[in-house]
């Protein structure tokens, strides 16, 4: 019990008091056992010999992300009366079912059993979903030998053979397919079915241990001894038969072939939803591991699983540096990723590759073709850091493209097919609009520097600010045909608006040291009216009537500010007629409002990752990591990290 980091978050409301000295001299209320196992016999003879209360606990119904041994629970249970799978003797769930509920909480529980089966859970959330069947099928759940629910529930090895035998007889002509328990799967325990009993040409072995949300949306019954996956058959409203007493039986939800305990009469599933999910257990959010209410935690799970299936299950990824490889796995949880070198080729069992970019070697891109595998191109995202990513900070957000990359003009990319084909409703172009003046009133930027102020000049009737870029950086080799240099952009600029006061920045990592500067990008001083090194751009989107750039991402941000762009090469917001553009592209010409742009490029095209949990975060909760992030002291760079800067000064000159 105490190995789980959770625990303490999960038991706020109580004092724990652990060790075998410090609990023979404290004064406690209550013992505590986890459920029903042997471990707990010791803390029922010290209740009797101290005459104290027993507690039991146990994982909730929603539990945790992985199998038991490998996460920590974030949802837990307590019982000072029994333990919900023991229907031998009464337990607070009882009680709690039993107990009359009020029309909002029946109606949150109706909103709960909605919400739960949108987002897809399960007690574990691990695994892929299991594939259902196309034909008409009924659902038969295998479970460990010796689970304590089975003795403790009124049934024993033998009911389920007289389970699988009932639905076959129940479903004459109809598909069978028994789910094995993943456990099993994973060879940690046996079942209770063997090969000879599966022989029936109607039984189809679902042994994949997947996850089973598929399989209960669309199972026509669902066949249990006491397998929890029967109370989420009801949270699916799907007809479900019990052969042992489960908690969720014996109220006139199931059909029940065990005998049913005399104090348990027939209840609404709102108040058996309501008892058993809410009334009965605690949980905490999987990031901060700070309580959280049931539907928060919902979400957060089901965001896991919706990420996490969007990519394929093999991977594998070329060319990537040791630090990107470790951020790689977070930003593609749920694939099995393997890395190799650039000029390694594609092994037999990759379902998809993945490069940084655009780097993908021509003999890569030819494998790709000519086996149709998917190739995933990665890059940052637009809310990425504090901190510039030269240093090696890690990053709080990714994009993974399937078809290009947003800088790349050249083709198309998901962001661009998004901005050209995508549809947003009301409430999403809310949610936007509501991110948006978020990432403005609290100034929050790609990189978000720490930086010195910066005044406008008095009596500037039109300030211009001019935007550098890395030059050798691929968005402008992939998407600036035209103008491609910091001078060029200046020269040009200085042509265009010729008595506007010019403000030139220079790219951070230029100011920095961490890349070269452009082609003459010394003479800047010559074409401008004054070059700023220090300001941050944020202070700048305040002071300033206009923004010019080739393709930085600045644009974009300056966009979100309502201020007036001009761009002259091909970034991902231009051509949508929110931008003045010197260069037009045939894919583009729609015209789109500032919250659909917002809504394509920082809700639907990027990954968001928590930098305490390392879990998918929605970008609400990003711009929240990233103002505490930015509002933290400073933390020194560390050694591989001054090794890297260095380096890549050595490697430039």
């Amino acid at each position: 019990m105490l190995r789980h980091r959770t625990l303490a978050a999960l038991l706020a409301d109580h004092r724990l008091v652990t060790g075998a000295a410090r609990c023979a001299g404290a004064e406690l209320d209550a013992l505590l056992a986890w459920g029903r196992k042997p471990s707990a016999r010791l803390a029922e003879r010290l209740a009797r010999r101290r005459r104290l209360a027993l507690w039991r606990c146990e994982d909730a119904f929603l539990r945790s992300l992985e199998l038991g041994p490998d996460s920590a629970p974030l949802g837990l249970v307590l019982d000072d009366a029994g333990i919900y799978y023991d229907a031998g003797r009464p337990c607070r769930l009882e009680r709690l079912i039993a107990a009359p509920h009020t029309q909002p909480q029946l109606q949150r529980a109706e909103a709960i059993r909605r919400l739960w089966c949108e987002q897809r859970v399960s007690k574990y959330n691990g695994s892929r979903e299991a594939p259902a069947p196309a034909e008409p099928f009924v659902l038969v759940v295998d479970q460990t030998a010796g689970d304590l629910s089975i003795g403790l529930g009124g049934a024993t090895a033998a009911s389920f053979e007289t389970m699988l035998a009932t639905a076959l007889s129940d479903h004459p002509g109809r598909l069978v397919v028994v789910k094995t328990h993943p456990d099993v799967v994973r060879g940690r325990k046996r079942g209770h079915f063997q090969a000879r009993q599966l022989q029936h040409p109607l039984i189809r072995l679902e042994a994949s241990g997947g996850h089973p949300a598929a399989l209960l949306e669309r199972a026509a019954a669902v066949y249990v001894v006491t397998s929890q996956l029967g109370f989420e058959a009801l949270l699916w409203e799907r007809p479900v038969h019990c052969f042992g007493m489960p908690f969720y039986a014996g109220w006139g939800l199931t059909r029940d072939r065990a005998p049913v305990p005399e104090r348990r009469q027939p209840r609404q599933l709102g108040d058996l939803i309501h008892a058993a999910l809410v009334d009965y257990a605690v949980y905490v959010d999987p990031h901060r591991h700070q309580r959280c209410a049931l539907e928060e935690l919902i979400t957060a799970i089901g965001l896991q699983r919706r990420l996490r299936g969007q990519m394929p299950e093999r991977i594998e990824a070329f060319g990537f540096t040791p630090w990107k490889q470790r951020v790689l796995r977070r930003f593609l949880a749920g694939s099995r990723l393997r890395f190799k070198f650039q000029w390694q080729g594609a092994g037999h069992r990759a379902q998809a590759l993945a490069v940084w970019g655009r780097r993908a070697r021509p003999q890569l891109l030819e494998a790709a073709g000519r086996r149709a595998l998917p190739l995933l191109h990665a890059e940052d995202g637009f809310l990425r850091s504090v901190g510039l990513g030269a240093d090696l900070i890690d990053p709080i957000s990714w994009v993974i493209d399937r078809r290009g990359i947003y800088y790349d003009a050249s083709a198309p990319s998901d962001l661009e097919h998004r901005l050209a084909t995508g549809n947003w409703d009301g409430p999403q172009l809310l949610r936007a609009r509501r991110l948006r003046r978020r990432l403005v009133e609290e100034a929050i930027t790609k990189y978000n520097l720490r930086s010195a102020s910066w005044r406008r000049p008095a009596g500037i009737r039109r300030l211009v600010l001019v935007v550098g870029q890395v030059e050798a950086d691929a968005s402008i080799r992939l998407g600036a045909p035209g103008v491609r240099t910091n001078l060029g952009l200046l020269q040009a600029v200085r042509a265009a608006e010729p008595s506007a006061y010019l403000l030139y920045k220079p790219h951070p990592d230029v100011v920095a040291g961490l890349c070269s500067p452009g082609s003459r990008e010394a003479t800047a001083q010559d074409w401008c009216d004054e070059v700023v090194l220090d300001a941050s751009i944020q202070q700048l989107f305040t002071q300033v009537d206009a923004l010019h750039v080739i393709t930085s991402i600045a644009g974009f941000e300056a966009l979100l500010r309502e201020l007036e762009v001009h761009t002259w090469g091909l970034p991902f917001y231009a051509g949508w007629g929110l931008s003045h553009d010197r260069l037009s592209c045939d894919r583009r010409g729609r015209r789109l409002s500032l919250d659909a742009l917002v809504h394509a490029a920082l809700i639907d095209y990027p990954r968001y990752v928590s930098r305490h949990s390392g879990l998918f975060i929605e970008p609400e909760q990003a711009i929240e990591e990233l103002l505490a992030w930015r509002s933290a002291p400073p933390m020194p760079l560390s050694l591989r990290q001054r090794i890297f800067r260095h380096w890549g000064r050595l490697r430039r000159r």
